[in-house]
């Protein structure tokens, strides 16, 4: 009977010490459960924050847009008008960066122009700039909206500077010479793309606080046809006549000279000839009388 309630004690202890276990265990994995729970929601949370702030920043920046015009237009004088450009320019703290001009075969001169004005005052300008011309052909603007590379720029250079800060603590704290080679070598390339990217933002921050704009200029000049400006210059023409003249006497001079000249051993043999013919008929002549008078001294 003892045995009987011994092993029934022990069957009890056995049975209480499994479900204590269990129930252990099971609190452990609601705990950690519980735990991991929290943890995906805290980084779902840092990253709904982090996303919110940089959507904030997004909408905080400025627009950076690059904006470009090409203007075509006819004006009464192109030098005139060049000027006036590029004292409208000026007015609105903008200047010129290029011009190019050429003259045609009718005296027309024509060219373009290029400038850089303030970005607040690109519309202002083009107006005053169309009031220039005598008649405007020809309106191109676009413009180019950085701002999402901008902002992608300043978080590339934020991110660049935080990992040279690393390496240069890193590289007080080296003591090994490998160590330190190797240190610097990232260190450098790191530093060359902080000056990359610093480049490239200030070369979107000039372009878009200043526009360009580009204008051809068509000189407007009334055309006289079969009317030149040498055909109104009479002491030209008078001058220019005289010199054909000269030039063709002497021409004709000189050939007859270099003509006599040269046939001179012809025209030498061709005279002997007509000197001997010359005396053979004279010679002729003279005896024809003679005989004839013989025959009348004969007859009587």
């Amino acid at each position: 009977m003892k045995k009987r309630w011994g092993h029934l004690l022990i069957s009890l202890l056995v049975f209480l010490l499994a479900a204590c276990s269990s129930q252990s265990e099971e609190k452990s994995s609601m705990d950690m459960a519980q735990s991991n729970e929290s943890g995906s929601i805290a980084i779902s949370e840092d990253s709904t924050v982090a996303s919110e702030e940089k959507s904030d920043s997004d909408e905080s920046v400025d627009r950076m847009v690059i904006y470009k015009a090409n203007l075509r237009m006819r004006v009464k004088n192109f030098e005139n008008a060049q000027k006036e450009m590029e004292a409208k320019a000026k007015k609105y703290n903008g200047f010129m960066i290029g011009s190019t001009s050429y003259r045609d075969s009718n005296e027309q001169v024509s060219g373009s122009i290029t400038l850089r004005v303030p970005q607040q005052h690109f519309q202002s300008f083009l107006n005053d700039a169309e009031g220039v011309a005598e008649e405007v052909l020809e309106r191109n603007v676009n413009g180019q909206d950085v701002t999402e590379e901008y902002v992608d720029l300043e978080s590339r250079l934020r991110a660049k500077r935080v990992v040279e800060e690393r390496l240069l603590e890193f590289m007080k704290n080296a003591q090994k010479t490998e160590d330190l080679l190797k240190i610097s070598s990232d260190l450098s390339v790191v530093q060359e793309e902080i000056e990359q990217v610093m480049g490239r933002m200030k070369f979107l921050e000039n372009q878009s606080a200043l526009s360009t704009i580009t204008i051809d200029l068509y000189e407007k000049n009334v055309i006289v046809p079969n009317l030149e400006k040498d055909d109104l210059n009479t002491w030209e023409k008078t001058k220019k006549q005289f010199v054909t003249s000269t030039n063709f006497l002497l021409g004709a001079f000189s050939a007859i000279f270099v003509f006599f000249i040269g046939n001179l051993p012809v025209f030498l043999l061709l005279a002997i000839f007509m000197v001997i013919i010359f005396y053979s008929i004279k010679k002729s002549s003279r005896q024809k009388p003679r005989e004839s008078s013989n025959r009348e001294d004969k007859n009587e």
